[in-house]
């Protein structure tokens, strides 16, 4: 069994039909998402379509909530940009998604932790911003109740796979569309893939163990760069031109 897992779209609907195409060209059949999907200066109405076409596993994250409870006007610039492409069709999706799923009795899924979409799960911080592993205790804490081979989780963007003690796989894929992004809470930090590629991962059961494939797929970056920078979104555009915030 073989199961591409997606995360954090962001809008980027270049970005995600490259993924598509690779997951489609290496023969897998199954994908999951693992929310936030369409938050962002890019293509939000055209991203959605591609996923509801698509009918593809997929759960709610953060930004997604947002989209579904935050009047507009209060909304961060991501989220309004989003909001003023989307039709009640695609909210209406948006909104039958739910918070947590388990597919096909294997895998977990969850946007940050199983408790919250906003936590982040596998990192934390020091005072200085500076986004590390967190300690093995407090991981393996908040996947004591979840009885399944494979936990999957998204939201922080950064690619982690790590075997809990009792053997069960807890995967981050890290982001589809948004290679780079910068924060300030609980304290300022960046988040920084390096390169503008649009990445994913694979689950595969050999052997009767689950092990997983980290995905880095080539697209036409600078378009979705122009198109940020055309919103007046330097930042984005420097994220998907570069991998990087600054």
């Amino acid at each position: 069994m073989r199961i591409a897992v997606s995360s954090d779209i962001h809008g980027n609907d270049l970005a995600l039909e490259a993924v598509l195409a690779d997951v489609d060209a290496q023969g897998i059949d199954e994908i999951v998402n693992l929310g936030d999907h369409v938050s962002g200066p890019l293509n939000a109405a055209r991203t959605a379509e591609i996923l509801i076409g698509r009918n593809t596993a997929a759960i709610r994250g953060n930004h997604d909530r947002y989209l579904l409870t935050i009047d507009p006007s209060r909304m961060g610039l991501s989220d309004r940009a989003a909001h003023g492409e989307l039709d009640r069709r695609h909210l209406d999706w948006l909104a039958a998604l739910p918070d947590t799923l388990v597919h096909r009795d294997v895998l977990f899924l969850c946007h940050g932790t199983p408790a919250s979409d906003e936590a982040y799960w596998m990192e934390t911080l020091t005072e200085d911003g500076v986004v590390h592993i967190a300690q093995r205790a407090a991981i393996e804490r908040m996947a004591e109740d979840i009885l399944y081979p494979v936990i999957l989780c998204g939201h922080t963007h950064v690619p982690r796979a790590l075997r809990l003690s009792d053997g069960r796989l807890l995967v981050n894929p890290r982001s589809v569309g948004c290679p780079a992004y910068a924060d300030d809470q609980p304290v300022a930090h960046k988040v920084e893939a390096g390169s503008p590629h649009a990445r994913y991962a694979v689950v595969e059961r050999t052997s009767g163990d689950w092990n997983v494939t980290f995905r880095c797929v080539a697209y036409d970056h600078m378009a979705a760069s122009l198109l940020a920078a055309e919103r007046n979104r330097p930042e984005w555009a420097r994220a998907l031109a570069t991998g990087f915030v600054d």
